[in-house]
C-alpha cells in the first residue's frame, strides 16, 4: 500500500455545518448550467430531465445535521446505508490481532459524508489503488480501490475505517491526516455516487446492529466498546 497524499488545500477541513458539501457544487453546476441551456434551446421536454438530474446532485451531496450519541463506549454508523456484512477477521491490516468487521452499503440515494465512529486521533492514513467490483460484494474490503484510516481512542484502543469505492464511484475524498483529532460523528471525508465503509473494530466489541438494518452516519449506534 502508499501513503494517500491527496492535500486538503488552503482552507483545511470543511465546515460541519454545509447544508451541500463543496464537492458538489462543481457537478450541480454544470447540470444545472445544461438544464438552462436546454430549456433555452429546445423548451421543457429538454430542460426539465436536466433540472431533475440538477436536484439529484444537489441531493446526492447532501449533508444533514445529526445528533451523535454522547456516551463515550459507543461506535456510530461512518455512514448512512445498509449492513451488508458482519463478520470476524483473524489478523486484518493495520490492526494488531483480531477484529470485527462490519460493512455498510451506500447506494446512490444515501448521504455519502463519511462521519468518524469514535472520538480519536488519525494514526495513520494508507491509500490503496485497485479494482471497481460492485461495492456490496464481500471481495470488495480486498480488490477495490480504497482509504483506510487508523483512529486511536484517548484510552488507546484502535478502530480501523476504510472508505471502499464501488462500482460507480470513482473518487474517494478524505480530509483526515494523521495527527488529527476527530470527534464521535465528525465529517472527515466522502465517496462518490456508490459505495461502502468498513469499520473494523476490537474483538471484545458488542456489535449493536444486524444484517440487513439500516444505519444512520453519525447517529445509529453500531457497536458498544468498553475501556475507549
Amino acid at each position: 500500500m502508499s501513503v494517500f497524499v491527496r492535500e486538503r488545500g488552503p482552507s483545511g477541513p470543511p465546515p460541519m455545518d454545509e447544508a451541500i458539501v463543496r464537492e458538489g457544487w462543481p457537478f450541480a453546476a454544470i447540470a444545472g448550467g445544461l438544464a438552462v441551456l436546454g430549456w433555452a434551446a429546445a423548451g421543457p421536454w429538454a430542460g426539465v430531465p436536466l433540472l431533475a438530474l440538477t436536484a439529484f446532485t444537489l441531493n446526492f451531496f447532501r449533508n444533514p445535521h445529526r445528533d451523535v450519541p454522547a456516551d463515550p463506549g459507543v461506535v456510530v454508523a461512518p455512514a448512512d446505508g445498509v449492513v451488508c456484512e458482519v463478520a470476524d477477521e483473524a489478523s486484518p491490516r493495520l490492526l494488531d490481532g483480531p477484529a470485527r468487521r462490519l460493512s455498510i452499503f451506500m447506494n446512490v440515494l444515501d448521504v455519502h459524508v463519511n462521519r468518524s465512529p469514535i472520538a480519536g486521533v488519525v494514526r495513520e492514513v494508507v491509500y490503496n489503488p485497485g479494482r471497481f467490483l460492485a461495492a456490496n460484494v464481500p471481495k470488495a474490503s480486498l480488490e477495490n480501490e480504497q482509504n483506510a484510516l487508523v483512529l486511536e481512542s484517548a484510552a488507546g484502543r484502535r478502530v480501523l475505517l476504510v472508505q471502499i469505492a464501488g462500482l460507480v464511484a470513482r473518487r474517494i475524498v478524505n480530509y483526515a491526516r494523521p495527527g488529527d483529532r476527530l470527534a464521535r460523528g465528525q465529517r472527515f471525508g466522502l465517496i462518490r455516487f456508490g459505495s461502502r465503509v468498513d469499520v473494523y473494530l476490537p474483538d471484545d466489541a458488542e456489535v449493536a446492529v444486524a444484517l440487513g438494518q439500516r444505519v444512520v452516519g453519525g447517529e445509529t449506534v453500531i457497536a458498544r466498546l468498553s475501556g475507549v
